[in-house]
C-alpha cells in the first residue's frame, strides 16, 4: 500500500512537471511577460467563516481588477502541500504611471552632468575595503523630476516594463492594496489589505524577491540583486567591506537604505571611541602595580591589621581589610585619571558623532533624490486604520474636503487609559528592582557565612568577595526580568497604541516610539542608576544604620569603591542583551524557515516556486525596522550615559555592531519575506532621542565621576590632607576610613561573636572618632570632599557643554559640496522642463492651435530667462 501512494504521488508530480515545462521559480505569469509584482495566499479552510471570507475575496478581488490591476491564480493543487491558494498581480503602465504621480515618484529626466567629487588620494590605501563600482552604483546617476502623465516625453523611458525599479512597483501596488474596498460589513465601509490578514481571509501579502539568494535565477530577465546583495554583503566575511548603499536602497527602499547608512556610519564612528576607551583601560592595567591604594590595602601590616565592621547584622563577624586585595587592583582598572579624560571624550565623541551623521545624512538625501521629498505629504495620508474606524467627518480646513476624525472626548478617553497603562508598567519596572534590591540586601549575609565557612570557596575567596558574589548574582536576576518585563511590554505598548487610533503612519511610529523608549530606558538603565548613584551613598554609620522598610540594612559599597559593581551590572546587562539580541534575530528565524521547509526539501525546483519558497519565509513586518533602531539606541545609551565606568563598552559595542550589519542583512536577505519599499529622509523621532541621551549623558558621567568613582577624594586627599611630601597618596586608606567602638553597638547591629576581644572597628565614611566631643558627626574634610565633587560637576559640565555647542556650531549639517549639487541641480531640472514646455509650445503654434498664443510663448520664455537669473 505504501509503494502504491508512492508511485501516485510519483505520477502526479510527473504530470505537474509535464505541465509546466519551465521552471516554478520565477518572478513572471505563467505568459513569461508580465511580472509578478504582489502575491496574495489564502487557505480554503470549510469552517463557519468560509462563506463570508469567499465574498470578501471576490470583491476585493474584483475591485483591484477595476483599479487596473491584472491578476493570476495559482490552484491549491499547484502548491507544495496541496492547501494554498496564489493570487498573483501585476500592474500594468497605465497603473503605474497615474500612481506615479500620486505618489509623486521621481524618476530620471536626464543623466547627471555634475562631475562627481575629487578622488581622495586614500583611495588606494582603501582598496581592500572597497566593492565593485557595479556593485555600489548599479545605476547611473540621474537629474530626476516628479512623475507626469502628461510629459512621459520628457522622461528616460527606455523600455516600461523596466521603467519603474521592481521597489516602486511594489510600492503602488501596495498603496492600491491598502485602500481597496471589500464591501459594507454591519453598516461600515471594509477595506485594506490589512484588515483581511487580521481576519483571516487572506493568509499572507507580500512582493517577490527576485531570485533564490545562494544562485542566479535561469531568467535572463532577472536582475539578480538578491543574489549579489548576498555575496557581496549579506555573508559575515565581508564585515570588512564597505555597505552598497545603493543597491540596499534599489532593492529594498530608501527607509531600510537609511537604517543601514545609520548603522554603518555609527560603527565606523565607534571604532575612535573604541581605541580611546581601550587606550584608557590599558593604562590603568599597566599602572595597577603603582596604585598606593592597593598597595596599602593588600599590605598585611596596613590592609592586614585594620579590622573592619561587619557588613550586615548579627550574622556577619569583622573581617580584615586586605580580603578585598584582589578586588581593589581590579577596581583601579576603571577607576583611575583617564576615567576623567574618557568621560569628557565622550561628550564631544557624541557631539561629532550626531554633527557628521547630518552631513552624512544630507548627502544621502542628494544622491538618493530626497531633497524635495515631501515626508510630510507621504506620512501625513490618513492610517486606513483611522479612516475605518472613524465615523465621523469634518472639513479639513487645508483641503477643503471632508475627512474622518476622532471626537476630542473619545482621544481624551483613549489617552488616559494609554498613560495609565504606560504608567501601571513603569511602576512594574521600579517594583522589580526594589525586589532585586531586597534581593541583595537579604542574601549578602548568607553570601558571607557560606564564603566564611566552605573550605572549597577559601582559595577564591580574594577574588569572589561577598560583595561581587550578590552583585554578579542580582545582575543576572535583574537581567532576566528585564527580559521577561521586555517581551511583555512590547505587546502591550502595541495594542495601547492601536487603541489611540493614531491619525497619519508618522503619528503612529511616534507614539509607540515614545511609548517603547521610555519603557526601555526604565527597564535596562534604572539598575545601572541605583548602582551609580545610590548603592552606598545613604548607610548610615554603625550603631545607625539605615533600613528599607525597617527590615533590611542598606547595602554598603567595597571598600575600593561603587565603581567596580556598576561596571560588572553594566557588563552583564549589556552583553547579556547583545548576545539575546544576536540569538533572537538570527538563530531564531533560521530554526523557523528550516522547520517551515522541511517538507519541501526533496522537490524538483520546477515544483517549488518562487511565491512558495517567500511564502516559507519569516515576516519583516512594518515595525520590523523599528525594533532594530530601539537595539541601537538601547545600547548607545549603555555607552554614553555610564561610559566612565566602562571605557571598553565602546569596544563590546563595535564588535557587536559589525556583527549586527552583517546579522541583519543576512536575515533581511536570507530569512525574510521581502519587505514592501518605502521612502525616509532621515532617521526621524530616533534622532531627537539620540540628542536627548548625549546630553544627558554629561550630566551623568559628571556624577559618576564625582559620587561613585573614588577620585575626587583621592584629590582632596592628594592636595589638602597629605602630610607626605615624598609619597603624597600613602595614608589615604587609613585616611578615608573612621573610627567606630564595638561597645556602641546595639543588640540589633552586633555579632553574635567577637573572638579576638576587638575594641574598635573601622568603616568608610568621614567621621569624628568615639573620643571627640563630636562623636560620629561629619568632619570638616567630607564637606571639603562634597563641596569639590559638587564643583567638579559644574565645571566638567559647562566645559563639556561649552565644546559640544562650539563644535556643533563649527559643523555645518550640510556640506558646502552638497549645498552646490542641490542648487545646480535644481536649475537644471527647471531648465529643462521649461525647454520642454517650449517645444510644446512652439507645436502647438506650428500646428495653428488658437490657444497657444504668442503671448503665452512669450511668458514661457520670460519664466525661463528669470530662472536663469535667479
Amino acid at each position: 500500500q505504501q509503494s502504491g501512494r508512492r508511485y501516485n504521488l510519483f505520477l502526479k508530480r510527473r504530470l505537474r512537471i509535464d505541465k509546466r515545462h519551465q521552471s516554478k521559480d520565477s518572478i513572471f505569469f505563467r505568459d513569461g511577460v508580465r511580472r509578478i509584482d504582489f502575491v496574495l495566499s489564502y487557505v480554503d479552510d470549510l469552517n463557519k467563516e468560509w462563506e463570508k471570507k469567499l465574498e470578501r475575496r471576490k470583491e476585493f478581488e474584483s475591485n483591484l481588477q477595476k483599479a487596473g490591476l491584472e491578476l493570476e491564480t495559482e490552484d491549491k493543487k499547484e502548491s507544495e502541500d496541496g492547501k494554498i491558494y496564489f493570487v498573483k498581480i501585476h500592474a500594468p503602465w497605465e497603473v503605474l504611471i497615474t500612481y506615479a504621480e500620486v505618489l509623486n515618484i521621481k524618476v530620471p529626466i536626464r543623466e547627471n552632468d555634475i562631475p562627481s567629487t575629487v578622488e581622495n588620494p586614500l583611495d588606494c590605501m582603501l582598496a581592500p575595503l572597497r566593492l565593485p563600482e557595479k556593485v555600489m552604483h548599479p545605476e547611473p546617476d540621474y537629474f530626476t523630476a516628479p512623475f507626469s502623465k502628461d510629459k512621459q516625453e520628457l522622461y528616460l523611458i527606455n523600455d516600461e516594463s523596466t521603467f519603474f525599479s521592481p521597489s516602486m512597483r511594489n510600492r503602488i501596488v501596495n498603496y492600491i492594496l491598502t485602500r481597496c474596498p471589500y464591501g459594507t460589513e454591519e453598516g461600515k465601509k471594509k477595506f485594506g489589505i490589512k484588515r483581511l490578514l487580521n481576519n483571516g481571509t487572506y493568509s499572507a501579502a507580500y512582493p517577490l524577491h527576485d531570485c533564490q539568494y545562494w544562485k542566479k535565477a535561469n531568467d535572463p530577465n532577472c536582475d539578480n540583486e538578491r543574489y549579489t546583495l548576498y555575496m557581496e554583503w549579506a555573508r559575515f566575511l565581508r564585515f570588512y567591506k564597505e555597505q552598497p548603499l545603493d543597491l540596499i536602497r534599489k532593492y529594498y527602499g530608501e527607509k531600510i537604505g537609511i537604517y543601514f547608512a545609520w548603522l554603518g556610519f555609527y560603527t565606523e564612528m565607534l571604532f575612535l571611541a573604541a581605541v580611546v576607551g581601550l587606550i584608557c583601560f590599558l593604562y590603568g592595567l599597566f599602572t595597577m602595580d603603582e596604585n598606593m591604594s592597593s598597595k596599602e590595602i593588600c599590605d598585611p601590616a596596613i590592609g592586614g591589621e585594620i579590622i573592619m565592621c561587619p557588613l550586615c547584622d548579627r550574622e556577619c563577624d569583622y573581617w580584615r581589610l586586605n580580603t578585598t586585595c584582589e578586588a581593589s587592583e581590579y577596581s583601579h582598572l576603571f577607576d583611575n585619571v583617564a576615567t576623567l579624560f574618557f568621560a569628557i571624550f565622550m561628550g564631544i565623541w557624541v557631539t561629532l558623532f550626531l554633527e557628521f551623521w547630518k552631513r552624512r545624512q544630507a548627502r544621502l538625501k542628494y544622491e538618493w533624490d530626497l531633497v524635495d521629498f515631501e515626508e510630510e505629504q507621504q506620512q501625513l495620508q490618513l492610517r486606513p486604520e483611522y479612516e475605518a474606524k472613524c465615523t465621523q467627518k469634518k472639513k479639513n480646513p487645508v483641503t477643503q474636503e471632508m475627512e474622518p476624525y476622532l471626537p476630542l472626548t473619545s482621544q481624551a478617553v483613549r489617552f488616559c487609559i494609554s498613560g495609565a497603562t504606560v504608567l501601571f508598567w513603569v511602576s512594574l519596572i521600579i517594583a522589580s528592582m526594589i525586589a532585586v534590591i531586597v534581593y541583595r540586601l537579604a542574601v549578602y549575609a548568607a553570601f558571607a557565612s557560606l564564603m566564611e565557612n566552605t573550605q572549597t570557596l577559601q582559595p577564591i575567596s580574594g577574588l569572589l568577595t561577598p560583595q561581587l558574589a550578590t552583585s554578579v548574582t542580582a545582575s543576572c536576576l535583574n537581567f532576566v526580568i528585564i527580559m521577561i518585563l521586555n517581551f511583555l511590554y512590547e505587546r502591550i505598548a502595541i495594542w495601547i497604541t492601536d487603541m489611540e487610533i493614531p491619525r497619519t503612519h508618522m503619528e503612529y511610529e511616534n507614539r509607540l516610539t515614545m511609548k517603547m523608549f521610555l519603557f526601555q530606558f526604565v527597564n535596562y538603565y534604572s539598575s545601572c542608576f541605583y548602582v551609580a548613584f545610590f548603592k552606598g551613598k545613604f548607610v548610615g554609620y554603625p550603631g545607625a544604620y539605615t533600613y528599607m522598610f525597617n527590615r533590611w540594612r542598606n547595602e554598603e559599597c567595597d571598600p575600593a569603591g561603587c565603581l567596580i559593581e556598576l561596571t560588572t551590572q553594566l557588563t552583564i546587562v549589556m552583553a547579556g542583551k547583545q548576545i539575546w539580541g544576536n540569538i533572537q534575530e538570527a538563530i531564531v528565524p533560521w530554526i523557523c524557515n528550516w522547520w517551515g521547509r522541511r517538507k519541501a526539501r526533496n522537490n524538483p525546483e520546477n515544483l517549488y516556486s518562487r511565491w512558495e519558497q517567500d511564502h516559507d519565509l519569516q515576516i519583516f513586518g512594518a515595525l520590523g525596522l523599528f525594533y532594530e533602531y530601539l537595539e541601537m539606541e538601547v545600547q548607545f545609551g549603555f555607552i554614553t550615559l555610564f561610559v566612565a565606568s566602562f571605557p571598553l563598552a565602546p569596544l563590546l559595542a563595535l564588535m557587536n555592531n559589525i556583527l549586527e550589519i552583517r546579522v541583519d542583512s543576512w536575515k533581511l536577505t536570507t530569512q525574510y519575506r521581502r519587505p514592501v519599499a518605502a521612502k525616509a529622509h532621515s532617521i526621524g523621532v530616533w534622532q531627537e532621542i539620540l540628542n536627548g541621551m548625549a546630553i544627558l549623558s554629561v550630566v551623568t558621567n559628571a556624577f559618576i565621576v564625582a559620587f561613585t568613582s573614588d577620585m575626587i577624594p583621592r584629590l582632596v586627599y592628594y592636595y589638602a590632607y597629605s602630610e607626605n611630601e615624598d609619597s603624597p597618596m600613602s595614608g589615604y586608606i587609613n585616611n578615608s576610613l573612621s573610627v567606630f567602638q564595638i561597645s556602641d553597638f546595639p543588640d540589633r547591629n552586633k555579632p553574635k561573636t567577637n573572638p579576638e576581644n576587638l575594641v574598635i572597628c573601622r568603616y568608610r565614611d568621614y567621621r569624628y572618632p568615639p573620643d571627640h566631643e563630636r562623636k560620629y558627626l561629619h568632619t570638616m574634610q567630607f564637606w571639603h570632599i562634597l563641596a569639590a565633587k559638587l564643583a567638579f560637576i559644574i565645571i566638567m559640565e559647562h566645559v563639556v557643554f561649552v565644546v559640544k555647542f562650539f563644535v556643533a556650531w563649527m559643523i555645518p549639517d550640510v556640506p558646502s559640496d552638497v549645498k552646490a549639487k542641490i542648487k545646480r541641480e535644481k536649475y537644471l531640472t527647471q531648465k529643462i522642463l521649461h525647454e520642454y514646455e517650449l517645444e510644446k509650445l512652439k507645436e502647438r503654434l506650428c500646428e495653428g492651435d488658437k490657444q497657444a498664443t504668442e503671448k503665452e510663448f512669450i511668458a514661457t520664455e520670460g519664466r525661463m530667462e528669470l530662472s536663469r537669473a535667479m
